[in-house]
C-alpha cells in the first residue's frame, strides 16, 4: 500500500483503520471507582456522622449507632450513584461534540470523523484546526502552529515543508497539507505521561454559593446541637440523654444529600440542553447560563444561515446580477455581455484566492470549507458557459488573517487578491470611475450584502512553486488593478427575530460583534430587529481604549460593532464584566479563544467553528443558531430554580424535625419529645431523597423568560421567609398538634409526668406521619415559587408522582412493620392523630397558596409617589 499524491484510496484507508484501530487517545487518567466511592464516606459531613455513630456505641446506645451508620451508608451510596450518573451524562455529551477532519481520499477533499484518520492520510488544515495525529508537512502557506500544550512555549512555531507536526496542537495561521505519520496511542501526545494527570478546575460561582449554603447550615446544626446539650444538662437530663438530643438536632440539620442532588440536577439540565442542540462542556455552565445579562453575538452563521450566495457583481463595465438556488451551479444572469465577461474573470480570480468549494453529494450541492469561499466557487461556475470553470494552478498562497483582512495567491504569473474593500481598494490604482465604485459599494452594503473587493496585478520575473516567494505579501500587493466588487447574500435565520424578542422580554441585552462592513452589519441588524432605537453602530477602530468608557458606551441593547478584531472582542468582554454583567460571548475563529475564555459563558459554533474556539468554550451550538443560546439560557434558569426548589424542600423538613427539640427545651424537659433521633434519621432517608430528585427534574417555567435574570444568593430573604415563616411553621404546628391531641385524648395533661409508653408511641407515630404527609404536600408546593401546584397540573412531573408513591409505601413500612416501628419508638397513629396528619396536607398547600398570592399582589401594587 502506497500513498499517492491524491492521498489514500478509500479501500486503503479502510484496511489501515482495521489494522491500526481508530485514531483515539487512551482514556485520560480518572479517579478510580473505589476511591470515588470511598470519598463519599470520608467528606466533612460523613466524618461528623461517623463520629456521632462511634460516640453512640461508646455511650451504650447501639441502636442509635447502627441507625447513624445506616444513614451514612445510604447517603454515601446515593451520592456515589448520582455523581456516576452525572459523569456518564457528561461523557455522552462530550461524545456529541463534532470532531471532523478534511482529508484527501481518492484524489478529492472529503470530511471524515477524526477517529477515522489513518497513517498515510493527507490532511488539509486551515487556521484553527486541531492536527489529528503526528504529521509531516508537505505544503505550508504562512503556517504557524501552537505547540504550547507539548512544549510550554506560547509563541506559535512556523512550519515549512518537511517539518514535523504533532497531534493535539493547533494551526494558528495559514493553511497546510500534511501526511499523517502516527495516530492514536502511537502519537507523541499519547506518550507524554504527565498529561495523564487531570488538572483540577477552579471553583465555579455555583460551587462557591453551594459551599456557602452548606457552611451556614453546618454551623447552625453544630451550634444548635451544642446549645441543646447544655440545656439538657441544665434541665437535669443525664449526660447520656443530653448527648442523644445533641446528636439528634445536629443530624436533623446536616444537608448530607444536597451537593450530589445539585450535581445531578445540573447533569439533567445539560442533557436537556443537548436535546435542543446546545452542548455544555462544563456542567457548572448550566447554572451560569441562567444568570446571563448580556449576549455578544457574531452575525455570520449565528444570526444568519451561513449559506452565502453571490447575487451581484460590479465591474467598471457594469453590474451583473445572479439568482440561483443554494450552491447549485445553474442560475439566471442579468447584465451586458462585456460586464458578464469581466465578471467571469473576476470570479475566477476570487476563486483562485479561496480554498472553499461547492461539492456535489448525491443530488445536493453543499459547501466544503468556508461557505463564503464556496459561494465564490459557485459564482465562477455560474458565470462559466460550461459551468465547469477550470481551476487556476496556484504557485503560492498568503491566507486571510484578521489584521490584513484579505487573502492573495500567486497564479499563472499574476497576483490575485480578495478581501474587505477598505483593505483592498487603497492598494489599487484608482479606477476610471471611482465614484461609481463607491456608490456600488454603498448600495450593496445598505441592502445587507457582504461585499468583497477583488484585484490583480502582473508579477515580474518567473513564476512557479520553486520561486522564492516572500513570507510577507505586502511587497507584492502594490499597484493593483481593481477587477470589481462581489455582493454576497446570507439570509437571516427564520428563528432569530423571535429569539431576540425573547431575550428582551427576559431582560437580556444583545450586541452584534462582526467583522463585516458597518453599513452591512447595520442593515442586517435592522432587518432582524436587533438594532436598538438609538441605532448605535460602531467600528472596532473607534472603540475607546479606556475600559470604563468602553463599557459605558456598549452597555445598552442593540449595539452593533463592525470590523471588530479578536483583540477588541476581548476588551469588550472585560469592559462589560466591569459593569457587572454576566456575559455570554460567541466566537468561531482561531483568535476568539481568549475572548471566549474571558466571558462568563464562551459560546462556540459546532458546525462551522474552529477546534480552537470549541476547546475554549463552555457551550457549543451544534446548529450554530442564536435561538439555541436563548433556549440554553431558559434551561439554565430552570436549573437554578430547581436548586432553590429542593433547598426550600430540605429546609422546611429541618424546621419540622427541629421543633420537638425546641418545645422540649423550652419546657425544661417536662414536655415529651414528639420525635426521637432514630425517627429523624429515617425521615431524612424516607422524605428527602426521592422528592428532591423529582424537584431537580422540573421543566422550565413558562414564565422563566418573562422576567429579568436572577442575581441573588440561593438562600435569600424570599426563600428564608417562605421556609421559616410559612411552610416550616405550618408543618411544625400540625406535627405538634397531632402529637399533643393524641396524648390529650388519652387523658394526659401537661405537668402530669410522662404518659404511658403505648400512648406516647402512638402520639409519636402521629407526629412522624404528619411530617411525612406534610412533606409530600410540600414537594408539590415547592414545584413553583409563584404558582399553586393545581395550576401546574398534578401529572406534569411523572417523577414526582413516582417519588410520592414510594414515600407512602415507606411510611406504611415504618409504621406497620413491627420490628422497625419498635426500633423507631413509635406505633401507628390513632384515628384522631391520623386525621390531623392528613389535614396537614391541604393546610400546607393553602398556606403556600396564600403566601404566593400575597407576593403577587405586592408585585403589582404601584409604589407611592
Amino acid at each position: 500500500m502506497t500513498t499517492t499524491v491524491g492521498g489514500l484510496s478509500t479501500a486503503d484507508a479502510a484496511r489501515r483503520l482495521a489494522a491500526d484501530g481508530p485514531n483515539l487517545l487512551p482514556q485520560a487518567h480518572t479517579v478510580p471507582r473505589w476511591r470515588a466511592f470511598a470519598a463519599e464516606f470520608t467528606h466533612f459531613f460523613a466524618v461528623m456522622l461517623w463520629v456521632a455513630a462511634a460516640l453512640a456505641f461508646v455511650a451504650g446506645m447501639p441502636q442509635l449507632g447502627v441507625a447513624v451508620t445506616i444513614v451514612v451508608i445510604i447517603n454515601g451510596v446515593f451520592a456515589y450513584v448520582q455523581e456516576a450518573r452525572a459523569e456518564r451524562a457528561a461523557s455522552k455529551l462530550r461524545a456529541m461534540l463534532p470532531a471532523r477532519v478534511l482529508v484527501r481520499r481518492d484524489g478529492r477533499a472529503v470530511g471524515i470523523p477524526a477517529a477515522e484518520v489513518v497513517q498515510g492520510d493527507v490532511v488539509l488544515l486551515s487556521a484553527g484546526d486541531r492536527i489529528p495525529g503526528d504529521v509531516a508537512f508537505a505544503v505550508t502557506e504562512s503556517c504557524t502552529v501552537d505547540e504550547s500544550m507539548l512544549s510550554g512555549e506560547s509563541e506559535p512555531v512556523p512550519k515549512k515543508p518537511g517539518d514535523e507536526g504533532f497531534g493535539g496542537t493547533f494551526l494558528v495561521n495559514g493553511n497546510a497539507e500534511a501526511e499523517v505519520t502516527a495516530t492514536g496511542v502511537r502519537t507523541r501526545l499519547a506518550a507524554i505521561a504527565s498529561l495523564t494527570s487531570a488538572a483540577h478546575p477552579p471553583q465555579s460561582p455555583l460551587d462557591v454559593e453551594l459551599r456557602r449554603v452548606v457552611r451556614i447550615i453546618s454551623v447552625v446544626a453544630l451550634t444548635f446541637g451544642g446549645v441543646f446539650f447544655a440545656v439538657s444538662l441544665l434541665a437535669g437530663t443525664s449526660w447520656r440523654d443530653a448527648f442523644l438530643f445533641a446528636i439528634g438536632v445536629s443530624v436533623a440539620l446536616i444537608p448530607e444529600g444536597l451537593l450530589p442532588t445539585v450535581t445531578l440536577s445540573l447533569a439533567m439540565g445539560a442533557q436537556r440542553m443537548a436535546g435542543r442542540n446546545a452542548l455544555v462542556r462544563h456542567l457548572q455552565a448550566v447554572e451560569t447560563l441562567g444568570s446571563t445579562t448580556f449576549i455578544c453575538t457574531d452575525k455570520t452563521g449565528t444570526l444568519t444561515q451561513n449559506r452565502m450566495s453571490a447575487v451581484e457583481v460590479w465591474t467598471p463595465e457594469g453590474a451583473v446580477t445572479l439568482s440561483g438556488s443554494g450552491y447549485a451551479p445553474s442560475a439566471s444572469i442579468t447584465g451586458g455581455a462585456d460586464a458578464v465577461e469581466r465578471a467571469r474573470g473576476l470570479a475566477l480570480a476570487a476563486r483562485a484566492a479561496s480554498r472553499g468549494r461547492a461539492v456535489l453529494h448525491g443530488d445536493e450541492w453543499t459547501a466544503e470549507g468556508d461557505p463564503m469561499e464556496a459561494a465564490l466557487d459557485v459564482l465562477a461556475r455560474r458565470l462559466d458557459r460550461e459551468q465547469a470553470a477550470p481551476e487556476v494552478p496556484v504557485d503560492a498562497r498568503w491566507p486571510f488573517d484578521p489584521a490584513r483582512k484579505r487573502e492573495s495567491v500567486a497564479a499563472a504569473g499574476r497576483l490575485l487578491l480578495k478581501g474587505a474593500p477598505e483593505s483592498v481598494l487603497p492598494l489599487c490604482v484608482a479606477p476610471a470611475d471611482l465614484s461609481a465604485c463607491a456608490a456600488a459599494l454603498d448600495d450593496m452594503a445598505r441592502r445587507g450584502l457582504r461585499v468583497l473587493a477583488v484585484a490583480e496585478r502582473a508579477l515580474p520575473g518567473t513564476s512557479g512553486r520553486d520561486r522564492a516567494w516572500p513570507d510577507d505579501p505586502g511587497v507584492l500587493e502594490q499597484q493593483l488593478m481593481l477587477l470589481g466588487l462581489v455582493g454576497l447574500h446570507d439570509p437571516p435565520r427564520a428563528s432569530v427575530a423571535e429569539a431576540l424578542r425573547a431575550t428582551r422580554t427576559a431582560g437580556i441585552k444583545v450586541a452584534m460583534l462582526t467583522g463585516d462592513h458597518p453599513t452591512t452589519a447595520a442593515a442586517i441588524a435592522a432587518e432582524i430587529g436587533l438594532l436598538g432605537p438609538d441605532r448605535t453602530v460602531l467600528e472596532g477602530k473607534d472603540l475607546p481604549e479606556d475600559e470604563h468608557l468602553l463599557g459605558a458606551l456598549l452597555d445598552r441593547d442593540g449595539v452593533v460593532v463592525s470590523r471588530v478584531s479578536p483583540e477588541q472582542k476581548l476588551r469588550v468582554a472585560r469592559a462589560l464584566q466591569l459593569r457587572g454583567h454576566v456575559l455570554a460571548m460567541t466566537g468561531d475563529g482561531v483568535n476568539d479563544g481568549p475572548a471566549l475564555q474571558e466571558a462568563d459563558i464562551g459560546v462556540a459554533m459546532g458546525a462551522s467553528g474552529t477546534d480552537v474556539a470549541r476547546e475554549a468554550a463552555d457551550l457549543v451550538l451544534l446548529d450554530d443558531d442564536f435561538a439555541t443560546i436563548v433556549a440554553a439560557v431558559e434551561q439554565g434558569r430552570a436549573t437554578y430554580a430547581n436548586i432553590r426548589r429542593f433547598l426550600t424542600y430540605h429546609l422546611t423538613d429541618n424546621v419540622a424535625e427541629l421543633t420537638p427539640f425546641v418545645v422540649w427545651a423550652l419546657s425544661g424537659g417536662s414536655f415529651p419529645l414528639a420525635l426521637g433521633v432514630l425517627q429523624i434519621l429515617f425521615l431524612d432517608i424516607g422524605t428527602d431523597l426521592l422528592p428532591a430528585l423529582a424537584l431537580g427534574s422540573e421543566r422550565a417555567d413558562k414564565r422563566a423568560m418573562q422576567r429579568p435574570p436572577e442575581r441573588r444568593h440561593l438562600m435569600d430573604t424570599r426563600l428564608m421567609v417562605r421556609v421559616f415563616a410559612v411552610l416550616g411553621p405550618v408543618e411544625a404546628v400540625f406535627e405538634m398538634a397531632a402529637f399533643t391531641l393524641t396524648l390529650w385524648l388519652a387523658g394526659w395533661r401537661p405537668g402530669e409526668g410522662f404518659p404511658d409508653v403505648g400512648i406516647l408511641a402512638a402520639a409519636s407515630g402521629a407526629a412522624f406521619t404528619t411530617v411525612v404527609l406534610a412533606q409530600l404536600a410540600n414537594a408539590f408546593a415547592c414545584r413553583s415559587e409563584s404558582v399553586p401546584p393545581w395550576h401546574l397540573g398534578w401529572r406534569t412531573n411523572p417523577l414526582m408522582l413516582r417519588a410520592v408513591g414510594v414515600e407512602l409505601l415507606a411510611l406504611l413500612g415504618f409504621l406497620l412493620i413491627v420490628p422497625v416501628a419498635e426500633m423507631l419508638g413509635h406505633a401507628p397513629p390513632t384515628t384522631a392523630g391520623l386525621l390531623v396528619a392528613m389535614l396537614s396536607m391541604p393546610a400546607l398547600l393553602a398556606a403556600d397558596s396564600w403566601h404566593k398570592r400575597v407576593r403577587r399582589r405586592r408585585r403589582v401594587v404601584p409604589a407611592a409617589g
